[in-house]
């Protein structure tokens, strides 16, 4: 039977199952404008996916409803952490904006396999919207190219239309203006990943803050900096260790002093150059190669800290099983 075709089968509903997985991402780069009258901030970024995957397994129901629960095959540790399952989870507003584009709409749970960070700065709830997106549309032969997905995704959040995209991507505007870049090689990290979460708007917040106290007049950021997509397109991971920068990092250590011992920590263990992602407060470091990279990691795990050697590029959201049950 072809399971892209589900539905009712002499008189019977068959639910059919759509699996996808989508990368957390890592900023390589990223500039911070002043805060707009909008309330929003202008950025410069260089996204980067890496090898941690969140996965939305999305199963069509006879109900007319969103359901989302998480699976007990998480590898996070998820004791008081708050992740709400209705509709303030951005997986669910993905599965309602689908429905709304799509003629042949069921009801749908949505299952999240959940592995990068919650609030760490690596957009793993933005992944499980990419996912949900991509899952939806396959569920109900929505037939939306990728075009189509990411003008949704951008309307869930900035880093939705990334996880969809994958790869590597200057991001402009809020930083859903996305441009792939032309940078193939495998770079290679170590994840520390904080047993908290910092808020985004909470951070951003704090930078507008300690900008002001200083009096200092930003510009708004227009262009990343060519030296980092040069280091990307080389695969020179000390080249690129030189030019690491993070605007939002000053104001996550200041909400979180440990991040700077963290940095230190990992750049005195072997790294050739830690920073905060995003809005943190997951360290990324920054290694010479995957061997490089496991010891960095099995060093920082005996010394307490969670943490996980990645690399990237990586593809984004892709389907990676469509079966009935």
């Amino acid at each position: 039977m072809n399971p892209a075709i589900s539905g009712a089968i002499r008189g019977r509903f068959v639910a059919r199952t759509v699996r996808v997985r989508a990368p957390g991402k890592v900023n390589v780069s990223l500039n911070v404008g002043p805060l707009r009258p909008d309330g929003y901030h202008s950025v410069a970024s260089v996204y980067l996916a890496v090898s941690l995957y969140e996965e939305v397994a999305a199963t069509s129901t006879e109900g007319p409803g969103i359901t989302v629960s998480i699976a007990p095959s998480s590898t996070l540790d998820l004791d008081g952490v708050d992740i709400p399952l209705d509709e303030r989870n951005l997986a669910y507003k993905a599965a309602a904006i689908m429905r709304d584009v799509s003629e042949n709409a069921t009801g749908v749970h949505l299952e999240i396999t959940k592995r990068v960070p919650v609030a760490g700065g690596m957009g793993g709830g933005s992944a499980d919207a990419a996912a949900t997106l991509l899952a939806c549309d396959a569920l109900w032969n929505s037939g939306l190219s990728r075009e189509e997905l990411a003008h949704l995704a951008a309307e869930l959040g900035a880093d939705v239309p990334f996880s969809l995209l994958g790869g590597t991507a200057v991001g402009l505007g809020v930083g859903d203006e996305l441009s792939p870049a032309l940078a193939k090689a495998q770079m290679d990290w170590v994840l520390v990943c904080a047993d908290y979460g910092l808020s985004t708007p909470e951070v951003f917040h704090t930078l507008d803050r300690l900008r002001n106290t200083e009096g200092l007049d930003i510009p708004e950021p227009l262009e990343v900096d060519a030296k980092i997509l040069q280091a990307l397109r080389d695969g020179n991971p000390v080249a690129l260790s030189k030019v690491l920068v993070n605007d939002l990092q000053r104001a996550s250590i200041e909400l979180s002093p440990q991040l700077r011992d963290t940095i230190g920590m990992g750049e005195s263990s072997g790294a050739l150059a830690g920073i905060v992602s995003g809005s943190g407060p997951t360290v990324a470091l920054l290694a010479h190669n995957p061997r490089a990279a496991e010891g960095l990691a099995e060093d920082l795990r005996h010394l307490g800290h969670n943490a996980l050697a990645v690399h990237g590029p990586v593809p984004g959201a892709r389907i990676i099983s469509d079966t009935l049950l």
